[in-house]
């Protein structure tokens, strides 16, 4: 784990899901936060919320961009895992008993018909439907005690960012065990309802963010400005913090 623009990252995928499973024998309740542009962007612009992000086990780098940077930077080469991959790599691994959360109740009914194709246990595992509440305004002992009698070693949470970030801290100390990941869009990728991914050529191509604002053009365009207008700032920081290291 290395931190770079005020965030732990792990880049590594072994270490990674050998991380979930050593926390996971550990029996000590955590989170992994899925790190994107705007994640980024408001963790450099809010302290209390990049404490939240640094607060749990580390977070996977969602940015395409990010490791393009710090090889511009430092000249280290590291790759992407985007949160929906996380997400298809454990559900299909059919290691773990799971809890979904978020997302309306379509979504939530099309994703389970659709990760039974990868996973026929999935049909035995909860899809629970959070109501639309403010983050401080859940019954966190009330939703722990659910998961905790679900007996969940992964708990998937599908809240938006900043959202679903101080969810998962603010649950962690309700729950007996289990490792929460934050996966925001992938419950609607995979249910094959709302906005799809974008196509692999655009993944690759470094134009996700094209597809998104294509697609959600009023969502996506003010949260692409803020991480544009922030990155002048990032740069300067972390140019300074490899002067001083």
């Amino acid at each position: 784990m290395e931190k770079y623009f005020g965030i732990n990252y792990e880049f590594d995928k072994d270490v990674i899901h050998r991380r979930i499973d050593m926390q996971l024998q550990e029996g000590v309740p955590s989170y992994i936060c899925v790190a994107d542009g705007v994640i980024l962007d408001i963790a450099n612009r809010d302290k209390d919320y990049r404490n939240v992000i640094n607060g749990g086990m580390f977070s996977i780098c969602d940015s395409s961009y990010v490791p393009m940077y710090i090889k511009w930077i430092y000249g280290k080469r590291y790759s992407q895992y985007c949160g929906s991959d996380i997400f298809r790599d454990i559900v299909s691994s059919k290691k773990y008993r799971m809890f979904f959360m978020g997302a309306s109740r379509d979504v939530l009914t099309g994703l389970k018909e659709n990760l039974s194709l990868l996973n026929e246990k999935v049909s035995d595992m909860t899809f629970y439907e959070l109501p639309f509440l403010s983050v401080e305004a859940f019954d966190y002992e009330r939703i722990g005690e659910m998961i905790n009698n679900d007996g969940a070693d992964i708990i998937w949470v599908a809240l938006g960012a900043p959202k679903q970030e101080i969810f998962m801290s603010k649950l962690r100390p309700f729950l007996n065990k289990g490792v929460m990941i934050a996966v925001g869009a992938a419950f609607k990728f995979y249910s094959g309802i709302g906005v799809p991914r974008a196509p692999e050529w655009m993944v690759n191509c470094h134009l996700e963010f094209v597809h998104r604002i294509i697609k959600e053009p009023k969502k996506q365009l003010g949260r692409c400005t803020n991480i544009v207008a922030s990155l002048p700032k990032l740069f300067i920081r972390e140019l300074k913090n490899k002067r001083n290291n």
